[in-house]
């Protein structure tokens, strides 16, 4: 499965991950529309929760922080 289709399948099952779940920065650009550098603005600016360090050179953020934070954007 190519990255794009990943990132697609991801999407489709976001509801039906538990909130334990991970996701990486692709999922996260398309959840909130914008671009890895605005991730990483608005993530420094609070309005994105941080990501999670998996090792060295690996981060991902929880699905359970993502949906709070969609929550509230929607309310």
């Amino acid at each position: 499965m190519r990255y794009g289709q990943q990132t697609s399948a991801a999407l489709a099952d976001f509801d039906r991950l538990p909130d334990a779940a991970f996701v990486r920065l692709p999922v996260v650009m398309a959840l909130f529309a914008c671009s890895d550098e605005t991730v990483r603005r608005r993530v420094k600016a609070g309005a994105i929760p941080a990501p999670v360090k998996l090792g060295p050179r690996s981060t991902a953020w929880r699905v359970g922080d993502l949906r709070a934070t969609l929550d509230q954007v929607a309310a």
